[in-house]
């Protein structure tokens, strides 16, 4: 037995002694006691295989594909957050529909390989934190699950910190959109 395996062995016999030993500690019938050492048996299964149950996290995945459809599931902080793929370059977006251009951090638009030059006037934007120098470009390609866009406008200032926004410029580029029980549904044009 390698010292790993041994570590996982001794790690689970923890997992189900403890539990146990505070079920024989209140005395518990027979029924429930079994009842309990089944719910414990089966945690520590998910436990032991989680690596082979990687593929269920789809299941409860902040965005799916359904049908030509992406569906983007609120997050926690009651924002929608969607998995991005600009040239090449993931990274994951705050959907707002309040911003007018898409709007990329300088660490994200220099990842993805834009020229944050390819204006040579900044412009002056409105944003929810005042009034901010920005630097425009154009992304060659973006992917949101089932949507794909080519030549998308940003803008990008250090003033964004790490944000990176989908704003309407990338949302008017869609079949449609729409939120349905606090979930946006995504449809490109072709579908």
């Amino acid at each position: 037995m390698t010292l790993d395996l041994a570590a996982q062995f001794a790690l689970y016999a923890i997992m189900l002694i403890l539990p146990l030993s505070a079920l024989v500690a209140r005395r518990l019938p027979l029924t429930k006691a079994l009842a309990w050492v089944a719910i414990f048996a089966v945690g520590l299964l998910f436990a032991s295989q989680r690596d082979r149950l990687s593929g269920l996290e789809t299941l409860f995945a902040d965005q799916q594909i359904s049908g030509t459809a992406t569906r983007i599931r609120m997050a926690e902080d009651g924002h929608f957050w969607a998995d991005v793929d600009m040239n090449g370059v993931r990274r994951r977006m705050l959907i707002d529909s309040g911003a007018t251009t898409t709007a990329l951090s300088a660490a994200t638009a220099k990842a993805a390989g834009l020229d944050s030059e390819e204006s040579p006037f900044p412009v002056i934007i409105a944003t929810a934190n005042g009034h901010v120098s920005a630097r425009t470009g154009t992304v060659r390609r973006v992917t949101i699950g089932t949507i794909t866009t080519t030549d998308l406008g940003i803008v990008t200032s250090p003033s964004f910190d790490d944000t990176d926004v989908i704003g309407m410029n990338f949302l008017s580029k869609l079949g449609s959109w729409r939120v349905e029980k606090n979930t946006p549904i995504l449809t490109p044009i072709h579908a």
